[in-house]
């Protein structure tokens, strides 16, 4: 609306500029006297026309009961109408002709609220950008098997789609076909592409990349995890925080400011003699002193860092507590799930012989045919060294292990008990002895009575929890783990990751209880967490944060919700708050510096040295100040909420 208008007055602007007498005997040229009628005849158009958002919205702010920036532009145009249109029609035997003022007044006043609305559509378009992620059309599946393309409002729950290779998701589902990995960047942030298999779930607006995936729908429409991210983010935008109501009550201590500042300088320059002046300087107070910049100050920056912070993975919930993060002196992280993986991995090998290699490549072998998870993560790991030959007569023995025969040799795979009739060499049962103390699960090997060697598996630790600990340890933040887990696997964990305090063994009840605790010692608490038990916690927290989704009853007790398994986005979320109130603060100390300085030079202070503010400059001025806030506020968008490589962190912004 803003951006035509502002063309439409322009194009008025101009004649109604060049025919006014005032401002050609300011440039030295005559006006003919038969385009006498143009500045008052196009001044009128001009200022119903494009004057009529300030007219209206002032109105409303009357009604409303909350006069602001819009009373003060209504107030100043329409001062200017009045006076010029009563020196025209000589009225009152005034000579004020300010249609050239006006025009300019408006077109420029025009262009400050373009400006401010595209810069807030430029903040909001990730919304438009999470609705433009979902295909038009998906291409069902019939009962016999054949895709047929429908539009995405014609799927329902339990249909089968084809996505082929670069298509998008068109709805969340399971997999129940094909091997592809996908491109999850737009939901979690994350830009490597995830390995997802038959039974992993995939998420509506993910890209296939590689191969193409038969997928089971089974949510749709505002039932999805996109919708449900874009009305987090639809809320957070639309939500107040505590800096917005006070530049609120301030925006509103302006009007009435310059309002009494009006009136006085209008009296003052009335009792001095100079009705022209006392018109002229009352309507440039009027306009110098619209609040814009002070408008603008706090919700740019709000709808800058939520959509900034969506496209990297972090939803904020609630304003308050983004803002309450830069506070936060204490992180609580859970460990199961949040610091770690929460499955078990290899984390440590010993080979008899020294041949490491072997030794996982037979136990994966052995490994291969049995569902245990620590079998899987044999087999994992196995296959991330290298190649795994084939095993026959595969046998799971309960209480003790597996056999399987691998390249003719039987390999037996299991605790203890496995080698209670072998030699076990001392390196290896050193190292079994100092696993077993850190909490490890320890597993053997052998091949035809003859130790292989000894596999340590504990829960993983993520691959940037180390560097998260230390980069809030670098910020001055305390770092607690809390768990059910014994005390030697919490300390054994703890000590990897360089945890300032370890609260181990503690049922999922009683979770809360230690934030309270922290709290009690003086901290504001960011406890971090992914299940259902971490919803106390959570909710007690200083600031709730719910790490790779988490469930559902966890994203409900969460202020902020990490879309990926990050704890390095508990990071982000602090330097995000940093900037954000940084930003606030600049912006609200220009947005009052700038009416302290300007609202005296506009009523004419200086004056008596020469120097005086035409409305049309102080209306220039008035934009400059908005357009300063506003770019301002885009610097946001520098600051780094995802690590730029393995090892660094980025750029830690402005």
């Amino acid at each position: 609306m803003f951006r035509d208008k502002f063309w439409w007055s322009l194009a008025l602007a101009v004649p109604v500029v060049l025919a006014s007498g005032m401002f050609a005997d300011l440039l030295g040229y005559s006006v003919p006297t038969a385009l006498g009628w143009v500045s008052p005849v196009l001044g009128t158009v001009l200022f119903v026309y494009g004057g009529w958002p300030f007219l209206t919205g002032a109105v409303a702010e009357i009604r409303s009961r909350q006069p602001g920036m819009m009373l003060l532009v209504a107030l100043a145009i329409t001062v200017a109408f009045v006076a010029s249109a009563l020196t025209t029609l000589q009225v009152g035997g005034l000579d004020l002709d300010f249609w050239w003022e006006l025009a300019l007044l408006i077109v420029i006043m025009l262009l400050g609220h373009w400006l401010e609305m595209r810069a807030l559509g430029q903040a909001s378009s990730a919304l438009d950008a999470l609705a433009a992620l979902l295909p038009d059309q998906a291409e069902r599946l019939d009962a016999d098997g054949k895709p047929e393309s429908v539009p995405l409002a014609l799927l329902s729950a339990g249909d089968t789609v084809l996505v082929r290779s670069g298509g998008r998701v068109p709805a969340d589902g399971t997999i129940v076909d094909g091997r592809a990995h996908l491109d999850e960047s737009m939901i979690t942030g994350e830009s490597r592409p995830v390995a997802r298999e038959a039974g992993g779930a995939v998420v509506a607006g993910t890209v296939v990349t590689d191969s193409s995936l038969r997928v089971r729908v089974d949510a749709v429409g505002e039932d999805t995890a996109l919708a449900g991210i874009r009305r987090m983010v639809q809320q957070a935008q639309e939500s107040k925080s505590r800096a917005q109501a006070l530049a609120d009550r301030a925006a509103a201590a302006l009007f009435y400011f310059a309002a009494g500042a009006a009136v006085i300088t209008f009296v003052a320059w009335l009792i001095a003699g100079d009705l022209e002046e006392a018109v002229e300087r009352t309507i440039t107070v009027l306009v110098i002193a619209c609040p814009h910049a002070l408008g603008l100050a706090i919700p740019l920056v709000i709808a800058i860092s939520t959509a900034s912070a969506a496209k990297a993975g972090i939803l904020v919930k609630d304003r308050l507590a983004l803002e309450r993060m830069r506070r936060v002196d204490a992180v609580l992280f859970d460990k199961t799930g949040t610091l770690t993986k929460g499955e078990p991995a290899v984390v440590d090998a010993v080979a008899a012989g020294g041949d490491t290699a072997r030794l996982l490549a037979l136990a994966g072998a052995a490994e291969a045919d049995s569902e245990h998870p620590l079998a899987r993560a044999v087999v994992a790991a196995a296959t991330k060294r290298g190649p795994v030959p084939a095993a026959s007569e595969f046998r799971s023995i309960p209480g003790r292990g597996v056999t399987a025969r691998v390249d003719g040799s039987v390999v037996e795979v299991g605790g203890p008990g496995t080698v209670a009739t072998v030699s076990v060499p001392a390196e290896v049962a050193a190292a079994a002895r100092r696993w077993s103390s850190d909490g490890s699960t320890v597993v053997y090997a052998i091949s035809d009575g003859e130790l292989l060697g000894a596999l340590a598996l504990a829960d993983e630790i993520r691959p940037t929890s180390r560097r998260a600990i230390q980069d809030l340890h670098d910020r001055g933040v305390r770092v607690a783990m809390i768990t059910g887990d014994s005390r030697p696997v919490a300390e054994s964990v703890a000590a990897r990751l360089g945890v300032d305090e370890v609260f181990a063994e503690v049922r999922p009840a009683d979770k809360d209880s230690k934030v309270a605790e922290l709290q009690a010692r003086g901290h504001r608490v960011a406890m971090v967490g992914d299940g259902v038990n971490d919803a106390p916690a959570l909710a007690r927290a200083d600031v709730g944060i719910a790490i790779g989704a988490g469930t559902d009853v966890a994203i409900e007790s969460a202020g902020v919700v990490l879309a990926a398994d990050d704890p390095w986005l508990v990071v982000s979320v602090r330097r995000l708050s940093e900037a954000s109130y940084r930003k606030m603060q600049q912006n609200l100390a220009w947005a009052v510096g700038y009416n302290a300085i300007s609202v005296p030079l506009a009523a004419g202070v200086l004056a008596p040295i020469g120097f005086v503010l035409a409305p049309a400059v102080g209306a220039i001025l008035m934009s400059v100040s908005t357009i300063v806030v506003a770019l301002n506020a885009q610097l946001l968008r520098r600051v780094r909420l995802r690590p730029d490589d393995g090892t660094g962190v980025g750029s830690p912004g402005r």
